[in-house]
This record gives structure tokens, C-alpha cells and sequence, in this order.
């Protein structure tokens, strides 16, 4: 766990002063991927940076003693977001875009409930549901990580997610039953792309999806629920709702690919 900890110090410092903010005179100098993610309404985002000049660094290439369980040569970014932010529909742009480069793993979450796992509001049922799809959630992964050693997973949300669903509202709780951390579960990602909820800005969240049965203050409290989580990984991206889904799902592809290109230069500058 020690070592764990400190390739976390690493991949924050690879950043150079993410917190200081763009003045609108040209690029800013950084040894890390500046990663531009823009909101019209120019406030700041929960991390300190300006939404118009997001910092956030590639990690640095994992050793051959990383206790995560994908190989080193793979990357694996987690696409979350409270319920109505367009993830879902966001990776699969992202994939039609990017071709054979990445592979999206499916949300384990709808997967069961479109099979008939039945959803119960008892707090025992609501347990069990969290840890079935936690762990159908972790082994698609690394599935798809067997399958796929030489592409990025892009993964509908993330084996975190079920912290913000837990019945008793206590993240260590979920954390703790399952036997594992949130630190842990952090390191099985090398960056994260947070899809704000269409619902932060009163519009409907329904789609039609018979899997989806959240009203939209329970969106907005889960989507704050889920940022407070996964914003303590060092790669985190926010991107804020939009008025314009379609402008929202341009900064998504913009953003990933930055990540992407940074990934493979890293690659680069180790193996040379």
C-alpha cells in the first residue's frame, strides 16, 4: 500500500501548478497534457482550476511490481457521472470516433437489470445489488482487459459507484463489506471523465431507458455523492452540463483524446 500511495504523489507531480489559472494570454507552460475542458459560464470547478483550463496529467507508466490488475502497457479511464449526464451515450461517440484504439466496457448496472436482477428498496435487497454489480463491474474489466491488452478501456462507470448507492449513505460501509478501499479502487484507473447531470440544470433526464428510475433531485444527489468520491483521484475530469448535449459531448472526445495522446507519449519517453 506504500507503494501504491506513493505512484499516487507521482502522478500528481507530474502536474505543474494545476491549480493556477488561465489569463488568457496564450498556452500554459506545463511538463504534463494540459487538458482544456470549457464551460460558458466560467466558474470554477470543485478542484480549484478555472473550468476553461483544466490541468490534469497522464499518470506516470506503472512498474512491474504494480499490484493493479491490468497489464502496464494498458489504460483504463472511468466515464461516471450522476444519472442523465450522457456518459453512456458520450462513450459510445467516443468509440465510433476512436476506433480500434479503445474498447468500451459496458455499465455492469443496467446489464443486470435488463436481465431481470430484481431492484428491491429494502436496504438488505439494495446491498446485494451493490455488491453484484461490483463485482460483475471488476471482472468485465479485467475481462476486457485480457481481450483487449493493447487498447484503452473505457469504462461505463466504475467499481466506485456503488459507494454513492450504499443504503446506509456511509462510503467506508460499501467499501468495507466488499473488502477493499477507495484508495484501492482509484489506483484501477488512470484517469476519470465526470459527466455532470443534465439535472444540475433542471432539464428532464428521461430517455426512455426503463432502467433509469431516478427523479431529478435524487440526479443532483447522487451526481454530488459520486463527485466527492471520485474526485480524489489525481486524473480527474470534470465535465459540467451544457445546454448543448452535442457541445458537451465534443468537449468529452476533446478531452479524451488529449488523455489518450498523453499516454502514449509517456509510452514513448519510457521506452526510449
Amino acid at each position: 500500500m506504500a507503494n501504491a500511495r506513493a505512484r499516487r504523489r507521482d502522478a500528481r507531480h507530474i502536474v505543474s501548478n494545476p491549480r493556477r489559472e488561465h489569463d488568457g494570454g496564450g498556452e500554459v507552460s506545463t511538463s504534463a497534457p494540459v487538458v482544456h475542458a470549457h464551460d460558458e459560464r466560467g466558474r470554477h470547478d470543485d478542484r480549484g482550476a478555472a473550468p476553461g483550463d483544466l490541468r490534469y496529467a497522464a499518470p506516470a507508466i506503472m512498474n512491474d511490481t504494480d499490484p493493479r490488475p491490468h497489464a502496464r502497457d494498458l489504460y483504463r479511464i472511468a466515464l461516471t457521472g450522476g444519472p442523465g449526464g450522457g456518459k453512456t451515450t458520450a462513450a459510445d461517440m467516443l468509440r465510433r470516433e476512436l476506433g480500434e484504439r479503445v474498447v468500451v466496457v459496458p455499465e455492469s448496472a443496467t446489464m443486470l437489470f435488463s436481465g431481470g436482477f430484481p431492484r428491491c428498496d429494502e436496504p438488505h435487497a439494495r446491498r446485494s445489488v451493490q455488491r453484484a454489480i461490483f463485482h460483475v463491474q471488476r471482472n468485465l474489466e479485467d475481462l476486457q482487459s485480457k481481450r483487449f491488452p493493447d487498447r484503452v478501456l473505457l469504462c461505463d462507470r466504475g467499481t466506485i459507484d456503488g459507494a454513492a448507492y450504499w443504503p446506509s449513505g456511509e462510503p467506508r460501509d460499501f467499501f468495507e463489506d466488499l473488502g477493499t478501499t477507495l484508495e484501492r479502487e482509484l489506483e484501477r484507473y488512470d484517469a476519470v471523465l465526470f459527466f455532470e447531470t443534465a439535472a444540475v440544470g433542471n432539464l428532464s433526464i428521461e430517455t426512455g431507458n426503463p432502467v433509469r428510475v431516478e427523479t431529478n433531485t435524487e440526479a443532483v444527489a447522487l451526481d454530488t455523492r459520486l463527485r466527492e468520491l471520485w474526485r480524489q483521484h489525481p486524473n480527474f475530469v470534470l465535465i459540467h452540463h451544457n445546454h448543448s448535449f452535442m457541445a458537451k459531448l465534443f468537449e468529452g472526445l476533446h478531452v479524451l483524446g488529449e488523455l489518450i495522446r498523453g499516454f502514449d507519449s509517456q509510452r514513448r519517453e519510457s521506452a526510449t
